[in-house]
């Protein structure tokens, strides 16, 4: 169990251990929940975004173009759940 101490501003700081085990990064969010007995629990939040977010994450990865008849096909396959 970790130990965390409330600031004079009554903020707590989560350690490194902690946010990686919630799968959360800088500029995240958390959603917490008060739950009986003086609890709580904590979750990383939804990430909200648009398509522009992720356009070209894969950019610079690869050097393979895909053509429209490829991304077609593997699109197809996923949703057949073939790999």
């Amino acid at each position: 169990m970790t130990t965390l101490t409330v600031t004079a501003k009554g903020q707590v700081t989560l350690k490194k251990e902690l946010l990686q085990h919630l799968g959360v990064k800088p500029g995240q969010k958390i959603e917490v929940d008060a739950l009986p007995g003086g609890q709580l629990a904590m979750k990383a939040a939804p990430r909200k975004g648009s398509w522009e977010e992720i356009y070209g994450m894969l950019a610079g990865k690869t050097d393979k173009v895909a053509t429209i008849e490829e991304m077609n096909e593997a699109i197809r396959r996923g949703w057949a759940g073939e790999r």
